[in-house]
């Protein structure tokens, strides 16, 4: 969208218990965020669509909030998908180099389409194919291999695909809510491009993104995205729990959780109490903020742990030189980041978005980590267009970003 002063881009975070949007654009000092909005939602679970006319509200509310708040009229935004029906895998292609063994563009075009040429079941896609590394002959680590000398080139890439249902059924939902899809991208990624510096993924880190409905991982070294991985756990198990062991609605045990809760028991005074809100016209009455912990900390720590077995699954356990990096809305449970490094064994920091100006006081949470990624990575295909660089393919929103998402993240 252009206003005449410069243009605009919108990132949509349609997530498992909101919806958040984010307006921005390109100024001279970096993405300055114009206005944001959010909305709950009962539409979606672990990233997937379960009631279609709560999602479309959710999504009206949101960007109508987004708008009232701007002035600017929202008609496309870029989106992001997450969810366990993501699935990726590690991808690896040779071929013989041509003319005169001199690597050129032709010859990055051939691996690189090799690499990605894989057998996918019906019901899924290619997502993302996002280069990892080259290699001319025996030496590795090499970013663009063109003009240089060699018998063999090989790549190295990370193939994200998704699930083609679940995906339509987002696509409707935005549709229905009277909006266009410029492209969509993985959350992961867009909230790594949004709280990670580029010293953490070049000497190792592994960004999780604690939602309400799923924590998904994803591992960086050398600059370049390693693995991926969605648990299909969060904070709504951690409310959950809270609820059946306080005897309270859900709603309730959220607002405790989110005001007094604690992952780390240690952290919580003996003698500290919060107030229980009664059920059924009965009065509020005290506990011990130590027994809401105690009921926290285990799930938390349950989750950790399966994300700590995953890591070492990775195999680059050993590669994490900036540790972990906690972000999204369940991350800012007190006491995670203690628990985390005492699971993980590494560093461990909360992250929001860095880099950006305008409503930073806005923005700055975890919470809104994906929806800013969206709009950088938005940014980044605006500034493509307007600086005249080709646009690869042309066959519709999923065509094109599985052809440019390797550019730009």
């Amino acid at each position: 969208m252009d206003t005449g002063a410069g243009t605009v881009v919108v990132g949509l975070d349609v997530g498992s218990s909101k919806v958040a949007t984010v307006v921005a654009r390109m100024g001279p000092d970096g993405l300055e965020i114009l206005g944001v909005g959010e909305s709950p939602t009962e539409g979606m679970r672990k990233g997937s669509v379960v009631n279609v006319d709560a999602t479309v509200r959710s999504i009206q509310q949101s960007v109508g909030e987004a708008e009232k708040m701007t002035g600017i009229r929202i008609g496309s935004a870029f989106v992001g998908v997450s969810g366990p029906l993501i699935k990726s895998f590690n991808s690896h292609a040779a071929i013989s180099v041509r003319n005169e063994r001199e690597v050129v563009e032709e010859d990055v075009g051939r691996v690189l389409a090799l690499a990605k040429a894989v057998e996918l079941p019906n019901d899924r896609e290619v997502l993302h194919v996002l280069t990892q590394e080259f290699i001319v002959d025996d030496v590795g680590g090499i970013k663009d291999p063109r003009g240089m000398t060699g018998i063999r080139l090989d790549a190295r890439v990370h193939v994200v695909t998704d699930d083609v249902p679940s995906t339509r059924n987002l696509v409707k939902c935005v549709e229905k809510a009277e909006l266009s899809i410029d492209e969509i991208a993985l959350g992961a990624l867009a909230s790594a491009n949004a709280v990670l510096t580029r010293e953490e993924r070049e000497v190792g880190t592994v960004l999780l993104d604690f939602g309400a409905g799923t924590v998904e991982m994803a591992i960086f070294y050398g600059e370049a995205l390693r693995h991926t991985f969605v648990l299909p756990l969060g904070g709504a198990n951690i409310t959950s729990d809270v609820a059946i062991g306080l005897k309270v609605p859900l709603a309730d045990a959220e607002l405790l959780k989110i005001a007094s809760g604690s992952a780390m028991i240690q952290k919580v005074r003996r003698d500290e109490l919060v107030e229980l809100p009664g059920v059924g016209g009965r009065q509020p009455r005290p506990i011990r903020r130590q027994y809401l912990s105690e009921i926290i900390e285990p799930r938390a720590e349950e989750i950790f742990a399966l994300l700590r077995k995953e890591i070492m699954r990775s195999g680059y356990e050993e590669s994490l030189g900036a540790g972990v990096v906690l972000t999204g809305g369940g991350s800012l449970l007190d006491g995670l980041v203690e628990l985390g490094e005492r699971v993980f064994q590494l560093p461990v920091r909360r992250g929001g978005p860095i880099g950006i100006g305008g409503l930073v006081e806005v923005v700055g949470s975890p919470r809104y980590a994906t929806a800013v990624g969206l709009a950088i990575y938005g940014t980044g295909i605006a500034d493509m267009i307007a600086s005249g660089a080709e646009m690869p393919g042309s066959g519709g929103w999923l065509h094109r970003v599985k052809r440019i998402i390797t550019d730009l993240f």
